[in-house]
């Protein structure tokens, strides 16, 4: 169902349909001994994590690097690579049980993407503006998840944040950090689901110059004192 369900929507390079099931088939059973998701039932899974990742597929350009911050059960990293296979992509987040899940699903459908155990801070600091685009989904403050994020994007790429509805009361302290951290303005561009009302959008920053040095600063200051 899932894999019917996403090629309905989206036009879906050969095998890919199969793929997302398979994808589903091991979050389902790793689910079972670990807390990866809430959501169970393949139709919610179907927009709440699918659907609703593949809303930033146009904004990324083709062979684009991507990092997937604080990617939790693979969203939205998997579900974008698996319809753009010519992307390469990294998940990173900070609990192993995650990188292990991602791994050992990843290897089962013969698909590559590097899966990272770490903190965003420090990742940054190894591979600092290394990236075409981040992409992060429901992890933090939209002003908190750029501190994380435009470190590891190279100048000229992007860093695409999924909101809801209440995007806007960020935007002041979002275009703060983001003009510190060597970031544009930021855009709120609407994200519809197909079948579904919800008021998601999806917050863009283009990365204008190089990040100081000195962020992102040491791991968890971002969530204890937001800039």
């Amino acid at each position: 169902m899932i894999g019917a369900g996403v090629s309905a929507v989206h036009a879906l390079p050969e095998g890919a349909a199969a793929r997302f099931d398979a994808f589903h088939a091991q979050l389902t059973a790793w689910n079972a001994r670990m807390d990866l998701t809430a959501v169970l039932s393949e139709e919610e899974a179907l927009y709440r994590h699918y659907l609703d990742s593949l809303t930033a597929l146009p904004l990324l350009p083709q062979g684009a690097s991507v990092v997937d911050v604080g990617t939790g059960a693979g969203f939205p990293g998997v579900p974008l690579l698996l319809a753009r296979p010519d992307l390469s992509l990294t998940l990173l987040d900070a609990l192993k049980k995650r990188i292990d899940f991602l791994q050992s699903a990843l290897a089962a459908l013969h698909v590559s993407a590097r899966a990272v155990h770490g903190r965003a801070e420090d990742f940054a600091r190894e591979t600092r503006e290394a990236f075409d685009a981040a992409v992060s989904r429901a992890t933090a403050s939209l002003p908190v998840a750029l501190e994380w994020m435009l470190p590891l994007v190279r100048v000229g790429g992007r860093c695409v944040v999924w909101k809801g509805p209440g995007a806007r009361e960020e935007l002041p302290d979002a275009e703060r950090v983001s003009r510190m951290l060597g970031g544009g303005e930021v855009q709120l561009r609407e994200a519809p689901v197909p079948g579904r009302d919800w008021r998601h959008v999806l917050a863009v920053v283009e990365k204008e110059r190089e990040t100081p040095a000195r962020f992102p600063r040491r791991a968890g200051m971002a969530l204890k004192r937001p800039l």
